[in-house]
């Protein structure tokens, strides 16, 4: 779990980085990354990962973790804007 969350925040920073901003969806992404990241883990451990720290399977909770935060990314979009 531990090494889920630090993957997760790990993959947050570096969406925000290429991304350029988050604004309010920050807490979004990162819930969606950690929740990715702990399921990807556990996909990995049943389908097998190459990429691999001890039992933890990183390629596969990275790659759950930023298809999590791509689907919030693109639903954050669809939702109504703020006018000012």
């Amino acid at each position: 779990m531990v090494l889920a969350v630090l993957v997760g925040i790990l993959n947050v920073a570096l969406f925000v980085l290429l991304g350029g901003e988050a604004r309010g969806r920050l807490p979004f992404l990162a819930l969606a990354s950690i929740l990715g990241a702990y399921a990807g883990q556990a996909l990995g451990t049943h389908l097998g990962d190459p990429l691999r720290i001890g039992d933890f399977g990183l390629l596969s909770s990275s790659l759950v973790a930023w298809a999590g935060m791509i689907v919030v990314a693109i639903v954050s979009t669809l939702g109504p804007t703020r006018r000012t």
